[in-house]
C-alpha cells in the first residue's frame, strides 16, 4: 500500500494521460465528473456510451470529451471499446473513472503519482483506505470486495483492499494483460493478471461518496448476485489457468 504525504504537483514533463469513462444513463452526474477532472493533467477524455437512452453522450460532447458507442452492455465491454478507440494514438497512462460522480476526479494526480515516480505500473484507488461518505459503499460491495481481496492474496500473494474502479495503468502494462472480460469481472481480472505477471501494483487511498442515481451492479439484488458470481468465477478460472501452466512447465 502506498500513501501520498502531500498534494501532488504537476510535473513539468508529464506523460500523456487519457481517461476512459464508461457510462449508461449518466446525464445528471457525468457533467460533474467531467468538470472535476484536472484538465492540466489529461490529454483527452474518452466517454464510452454503453447504450444510454438519455443525453449522456450529448452532455459529454458539450464538455469536450470524445464519445464512442458500445451497444453491447457491460462495464468491461465499454472499457475495451474505449481502449480500441485509443489504440491508434495511445497514451502512456490510462485512467479509468466511473461516470456516477462517486469518485473524486480531482484526486487523479494522487492515483497516477506512483506511476510517475516509477514505483508501480498499476495503481488501484482504494475506497476502503480513503475517506467515505456514510452509506457510499453498500454492505454487499464491502463483503464482496473483502472476499475477493482475501482470495487474491491467498492465490497470488498480492495484497489489495479494494476492487475500486478509479485506477491508473501504463499502456504497456495494459497491453501485456490482454484484458478480455466484458462485464462485472473487469476490475478483478486486471488485478489478478497483474499478480500473475508480476506487474508492480500499489494502492492509494481515494475518497468516495454516494453515487448519483442507482447502481447498475450493487443497487439491485440481481446485480449484486451476478457481480459476485462473476468476480468469484474470474478468480477461480484465472487460478486454474495458473495451476495448469505450472503443471505444463513441470512436464517439460
Amino acid at each position: 500500500m502506498w500513501w501520498p504525504h502531500r498534494e501532488v504537483e504537476r510535473p513539468r514533463e508529464l506523460p500523456t494521460i487519457d481517461v476512459v469513462i464508461p457510462v449508461l444513463n449518466e446525464e445528471e452526474s457525468l457533467p460533474l465528473v467531467l468538470d472535476a477532472i484536472p484538465g492540466a493533467w489529461v490529454r483527452r477524455v474518452v466517454v464510452v456510451d454503453n447504450g444510454s437512452n438519455d443525453r449522456s453522450a450529448e452532455r459529454a460532447r458539450e464538455r469536450g470529451a470524445e464519445v464512442v458507442e458500445e451497444p453491447q452492455r457491460g462495464y468491461g465491454a465499454a472499457c475495451l471499446r474505449g481502449l480500441r478507440y485509443m489504440a491508434e494514438d495511445p497514451p502512456e497512462i490510462v485512467v479509468f473513472l466511473d461516470g456516477d460522480f462517486s469518485d473524486f476526479p480531482a484526486e487523479l494526480p494522487r492515483v497516477v503519482e506512483p506511476i510517475l515516480t516509477g514505483e508501480a505500473e498499476l495503481v488501484i484507488g482504494s475506497r476502503t483506505l480513503g475517506a467515505q461518505e456514510q452509506g457510499a459503499l453498500l454492505v454487499q460491495a464491502v463483503v464482496g470486495n473483502k472476499l475477493a481481496c482475501v482470495l487474491m492474496e491467498l492465490m497470488y500473494g498480492y495484497r489489495f483492499s479494494d476492487l475500486g474502479p478509479f485506477r491508473a495503468i501504463t499502456w504497456e502494462a495494459l497491453q501485456a494483460l490482454r484484458m478480455r472480460d466484458e462485464d462485472f469481472g473487469w476490475t478483478v481480472e486486471m488485478q489478478i493478471k497483474a499478480a500473475r505477471q508480476g506487474i508492480g501494483a500499489v494502492e492509494v487511498p481515494v475518497s468516495y461518496r454516494k453515487r448519483i442515481g442507482v447502481s447498475k451492479v450493487t443497487g439491485t439484488l440481481k446485480g449484486s448476485v451476478l457481480a459476485s458470481y462473476k468476480i468469484l468465477y474470474t478468480l477461480f478460472a484465472q487460478y486454474a489457468l495458473e495451476v495448469s501452466a505450472v503443471e505444463r512447465r513441470r512436464k517439460r
